[in-house]
């Protein structure tokens, strides 16, 4: 998706058809690159594919309910010996307009990628929903996160996995601790880590530099 607003930025002609090799998807994602990735990497997309979501946000007059797939279709290019050469898909309308559309987009660092647990993965995606633009940080009960997660693991298993995470740090750019309420309840509080502005300027110079293609 920041190919899509990076060709945005620089007023150039977008579209929902989207090209990649399977091998940019799954270094970019910080997965292997072998013969099962390529597999599991197509299952994943009959995955988004089938998923029908179904939402009436971006609509505050009528409210009417918009039902789509997170992909429309794709398609695998093969050459004649049936090599793959690389990936087509087409975006949904309702999705590919959230990307375009700046106050809709919630980055995530692509350090996101090299999160091994699902539990550190579904934190990281909650603290940026919550935490993203607040200077002072949130914080959430145990209870409710546990509840909020969908985890099957007992409370106590759960807690203690929270308490291991906020002590390993792993979350990129927000800083985890564990404190407790007025009545001694626990409650996992995150803040934004301050950037120093000197890297975010270089990093801002290395998104020009990057090329925009495969749109």
């Amino acid at each position: 998706m920041r190919i899509l607003e990076q060709a945005k930025d620089r007023g150039l002609r977008t579209s929902r058809l989207m090209a990649a090799t399977p091998h940019e998807i799954l270094s970019f994602c910080g997965r292997g690159v072998g013969a099962r990735d390529y597999e599991r990497l197509k299952a994943a997309l009959d995955r988004l594919q089938s998923t029908s979501v179904e939402t009436s946000l971006r609509q505050p007059t009528e409210r009417r309910r918009r039902r789509f797939s997170w992909i429309n279709e794709w398609r695998e290019i093969a050459d004649a010996q049936g090599r793959p050469l690389g990936l087509e898909l087409i975006l949904p309308d309702w999705f590919y307009a959230g990307v375009l559309e700046e106050a809709l987009v919630l980055t995530i660092d692509r350090a996101y990628f090299d999160l091994s647990g699902g539990l550190e993965r579904w934190l990281y995606r909650l603290v940026r929903k919550h935490a993203g633009r607040q200077d002072g940080g949130w914080s959430f009960d145990f209870h409710y996160l546990h509840a909020k997660s969908g985890s099957l693991s007992p409370i106590k298993h759960f807690a203690f996995d929270l308490r291991e995470i906020a002590r390993r740090q792993p979350l990129p750019n927000y800083r985890l601790a564990v404190e407790r309420g007025p009545l001694g309840a626990e409650r996992l509080a995150f803040a934004p880590v301050p950037k120093d502005p000197i890297a975010r300027a270089r990093r801002a110079c290395d998104r020009l530099r990057q090329p925009v293609d495969k749109l």
